[in-house]
């Protein structure tokens, strides 16, 4: 609750309860009567004397007992006694004492019922003066930074050995920490200490977790802030906010400010939306004024992170503001056994688990993706009742991050079952056979997340190239599904509507951005556009004939029936084998990859494309470069 409306409740009950209290006092113990009871009393002589004070009369009985009553105001006690029929001299017979009131009790009557609500309305009224008082000085403090900041002796700081991979990054950011700690060594040189670092990477790879490793490790405080907290309502709150956080960063220097988002603020200029007076705008100019004015900020540097660079502004990437551009890719094979190794430290891990496996098992997972990964198989673990994480709920959680979670609730008859048994064999059967697709490490008709089955294949090694007949292999693997259910079915369902999808773009980006059309040779066709907020594509500026638009038509169609044809294929001539598989997926629901190579029985095209083949070629690459940097 609010102080102020905390303590002006307590004065104000305060106020009743003294009231209260000093009421009940002045009432003793006597009994409460009216005046018809005692004008009758006075009649048949049973009062001895009375005590008038002010209004209230106090009647005392033969039997020494007495009792409270009120008159009239105006009126007296024998004026209002005769008006009930009172006899006068029965009246003059008993003793009466006349009182001027006194005492507390006397002024509170008078206060109370007067001034209390008085008091009230007074209270109410400042109570409300405080509460707009407040909202004005936070308006004022609008222009203030917020109180985003992690000191430089913080229990739970964050040092490069938390943070797993991105070792080319942490080697451009060893220099920044060496700067930091030991300037002097620098100047002796005349090198000046880098102004500015920018992050980039896609979402996930560790861009703010490695931002807080360089604080952490430099042993300086650690100011951030997020690009959208710089725009507000008001005009001139975003620039106002840059120059107190670069204030508040020269009186800890030295030390970091981080900007997360940094791409909120620091699109280009100049786009004509928003006009010249874009708030955007006014922001982006005051950091550009702050990183390299006429000011210098020794000591302070900024660190920056987005997933967007192509959209900032030329001005922000010139050397003198941001020197350093490092890019976070997402992690290879070591590197997320190193990360999941990070993870797993506080888990109880079953012996005998592979985290190699698993490494291996997560192409494409950034680091946040492995994180999830350990923390959803932690839960399944509990959620089973178990003491330890077995490598099934860790291998089941690689599925929930990727697909989603299982649907058993979702009931298929049948025949829906078949179909979709079918479908996913399709799929196995034709990455089994191609020379150049990946290895199947899974094949399974248990619903998760929109699909209602699914194949995993995982490459034997990381790869940054992919060739043209790769391509052309993956989407014969995608149109697997498609054909067996035309084979084996005579129909199609919309089963291979997300195939379909991720084919055609592959065919036409193949044959568009890839120059992997022999007819249209090498050339980028189509000028891709970027919506300044959105940050997607939202068109495509054509810089191509109708003619060519037609050739690009006819080739993209050529890639995809062409892939059909060679699924078609492979499926039409080992349709024994493919119906041994899905009997036993029907039955199973689930095979992992020892028990589809027993089910289907063939030999794979290329014997050397197994997770074991990988790992060899890797550690015979590995012992070359040690031999080589020996020699």
């Amino acid at each position: 609750m609010n102080p102020t409306l905390r303590n002006a409740l307590i004065f104000i009950g305060a106020i009743l309860l003294t009231g209260v209290v000093l009421a009940s006092m002045t009432l003793e113990n006597a009994k409460k009567t009216d005046i018809a009871t005692l004008a009758n009393d006075v009649q048949n002589g049973n009062v001895t004397k009375l005590v008038v004070s002010g209004n209230e009369v106090t009647v005392t009985y033969k039997d020494n007992t007495q009792a409270r009553t009120q008159k009239e105001e105006g009126d007296s006690l024998p004026t209002v006694l005769k008006n009930y029929g009172v006899d006068t001299e029965k009246t003059r017979a008993i003793p009466t004492e006349v009182k001027e009131p006194s005492g507390w009790s006397y002024w509170l009557s008078i206060l109370i019922p007067n001034f209390l609500p008085i008091v009230l309305l007074v209270l109410v009224m400042w109570f409300f003066f405080r509460q707009v008082q407040g909202q004005n000085n936070r308006a004022m403090q609008f222009g203030q930074m917020a109180g985003h900041e992690i000191p430089k002796d913080a229990k739970d700081k964050i040092t490069f050995k938390d943070v797993a991979g991105v070792k080319e990054a942490k080697h451009e950011l060893v220099e920044i920490v060496d700067f930091l700690k030991t300037p002097e060594k620098f100047s002796a040189f005349g090198a000046k200490i880098p102004k500015g670092v920018l992050l980039m990477g896609t979402p996930g790879t560790g861009k703010t977790l490695l931002a807080r490793a360089v604080a952490g490790e430099a042993g300086v405080p650690f100011l951030f802030i997020s690009g959208s907290e710089f725009v507000e309502m008001f005009v001139g709150v975003g620039a106002s906010r840059v120059r107190d956080l670069f204030e508040r960063a020269k009186k800890n220097a030295p030390c970091i400010v981080f900007i997360d988002e940094i791409d909120a603020v620091g699109r280009q200029r100049g786009s004509g939306l928003g006009g010249s007076h874009d708030e955007r705008e006014q922001t982006l100019n005051q950091i550009l004024v702050e990183m390299d004015g006429f000011e210098p900020n020794a000591g302070v540097i900024v660190i920056a992170a987005t997933n967007r660079p192509d959209v900032l502004d030329p001005a922000l990437l010139r050397p003198g503001r941001f020197d350093r551009r490092i890019v976070l890719d997402p992690p290879d094979i070591d590197d997320r056994e190193a990360i999941i190794k990070i993870h797993a430290k506080k888990k109880p891990l079953a012996k005998g688990v592979s985290l190699r496996k698993l490494a291996e098992r997560t192409p494409g997972f950034s680091g946040a993706d492995l994180a999830n990964l350990m923390n959803e198989a932690a839960i399944l673990a509990v959620r089973r009742n178990k003491t330890s994480i077995n490598e099934d709920e860790l291998l089941e959680s690689i599925e929930k991050v990727m697909l989603g979670p299982e649907r058993r609730g979702r009931v298929m008859n049948e025949h829906e079952r078949e179909i979709t048994a079918y479908h996913e064999v399709g799929h196995a059967l034709v990455a089994h056979l191609l020379p150049h697709s990946d290895p199947v490490q899974k094949v399974s008709i248990i619903s998760r997340g929109r699909a209602a089955g699914y194949t995993i294949k995982t490459p034997t090694e990381d790869r940054h190239m992919r060739t043209r007949e790769e391509y052309r292999e993956d989407m014969a693997v995608g149109l697997g599904g498609y054909a067996a259910e035309q084979i084996i079915f005579g129909d199609i369902t919309t089963g291979a509507s997300s195939d379909m999808r991720h084919i055609t773009q592959t065919a036409r980006d193949m044959v568009t951005q890839w120059g992997m059309s022999e007819v249209l040779g090498p050339r980028v066709y189509g000028e891709r556009s970027d919506m300044i907020f959105l940050g997607r594509d939202i068109h495509e500026n054509r810089d191509y004939s109708d003619k060519k638009a037609e050739l690009i038509d006819t080739e993209i169609d050529g890639l995809i029936r062409e892939a059909l044809d060679r699924a078609k294929t492979l499926i039409a001539d080992n349709r024994e084998a493919m119906d041994k598989v899905a009997k036993v997926l029907l039955e199973k629901e689930t095979l992992e990859r020892e028990a589809f190579l027993e089910a289907i029985g063939l030999p794979a095209a290329n014997p050397d494309n197994r997770p074991e083949a990988g790992r060899k070629r890797k550690e015979e690459r590995g012992k070359a470069e040690v031999e080589e940097a020996e020699a």
